[in-house]
């Protein structure tokens, strides 16, 4: 019996890009129109490789530093839930080259919410899963800044609960804007303590 179920949920992805250096004031993804997902992740990547170095969001489970997988290969965020957050902040939009996307997509409703250990797959069979909601952090709220005097300070409460979700490769293949993900969910009742 298969673990993981198809959804009628599908999505568009109207952007993607990378970032490919450590520079946390402009934190900046330059667009592209296709991206090869290896097992690593995007090769020359910030966030590429097999494991990472435990960070912030895993203090309680790890001294920081230490070497763990690498579940933060790509961070995904909804167009939807970006016009959200541009209307909170005040400004007309959000480059996702400012946010450390390294894809955005359209049609998934709540997207920031879909359940841990889903998984998104493109028709080349390309496959990412989910890890969990991405928290919003100061990095993009000075990007932000750069292009928006003023207002970066409100992407942080902006973003809380839309910042998309952290993902890593599953399977290896090619995607392009354009391209269809369909979203597939754990087959599991909800967590009921």
């Amino acid at each position: 019996m298969p673990a993981l179920k198809p959804t009628h949920y599908t999505a568009e992805i109207v952007w993607l890009g990378a970032v490919m250096d450590d520079d946390r004031k402009e934190l900046t993804s330059p667009a592209r129109e296709t991206l090869d997902l290896s097992f690593a992740g995007i090769e020359g990547a910030h966030h590429a490789g097999l494991t990472r170095p435990s960070c912030s969001r895993v203090k309680s489970q790890y001294p920081r530093d230490t070497p763990i997988k690498n579940e933060r290969q790509l961070s995904i965020v909804s167009q939807e839930e970006l016009d959200l957050i541009a209307a909170e902040m005040g400004i007309d939009s959000i480059d996702p080259v400012r946010v450390g996307a390294t894809m955005v997509v359209r049609g998934i409703p709540d997207f920031s919410h879909i359940p841990p250990s889903s998984r998104l797959q493109a028709e080349s069979g390309a496959t990412v899963t989910v890890d969990m909601e991405n928290r919003p952090c100061l990095f993009p709220a000075k990007s932000l800044e750069v292009v928006h005097p003023g207002k970066g300070v409100g992407f942080k409460p902006a973003a809380k609960n839309r910042r998309g979700v952290t993902a890593w490769v599953a399977a290896e293949g090619r995607v392009a804007v354009g391209d269809t993900l369909t979203l597939h969910i754990p087959d599991q009742p909800a967590w009921n303590p």
